[in-house]
């Protein structure tokens, strides 16, 4: 059951991303919003490659290889679903509606699902997972 909750928040997430960029939401003529968007991508980045190799999955689920405690997931826990939260965010700042909000909270929500069923996995999966936990914040550093 958790995997298919994963699956369909990971699905919303990219269809609200396609659907921003499709109806002009996305991109924006502000040096602001493409230097959040910009940094949101490159943390995004930085934290992908944090992964050995075969060891980075779409799932919720935790794929073989260590616990990653370096890298942006010093930081964060989550460091993928902060720069997904930063991109919609900053590109809705920049478009400001109801309707880009209504997006901004759906994706929220869904990421907040993928962030407990991913922990509940990481805690069965990592013995030392509890510890990393009360070290570092979900998925705003220094913050929460």
């Amino acid at each position: 059951m958790i995997k298919y909750i994963s699956k369909f928040a990971l699905l919303i997430l990219v269809l609200s991303i396609i659907y921003l960029l499709i109806s002009g939401n996305m991109l924006s003529e502000s040096p602001f919003i493409i230097i959040g968007q910009l940094l949101s991508v490159g943390f995004s980045i930085w934290a992908r490659r944090s992964f050995q190799k075969e060891q980075f999955s779409i799932d919720a689920e935790p794929s073989n290889g260590p616990l990653l405690t370096t890298g942006p997931y010093k930081f964060v826990r989550h460091p993928m679903y902060t720069s997904a939260l930063f991109l919609i965010w900053i590109s809705i700042i920049g478009h400001l509606s109801i309707s880009t909000v209504a997006i901004g909270v759906a994706v929220s929500t869904v990421i907040l699902i993928r962030i407990i069923t991913e922990e509940q996995l990481l805690r069965e999966r990592f013995l030392d997972y509890n510890l990393y936990a009360l070290k570092t914040k979900t998925i705003i550093p220094f913050l929460y």
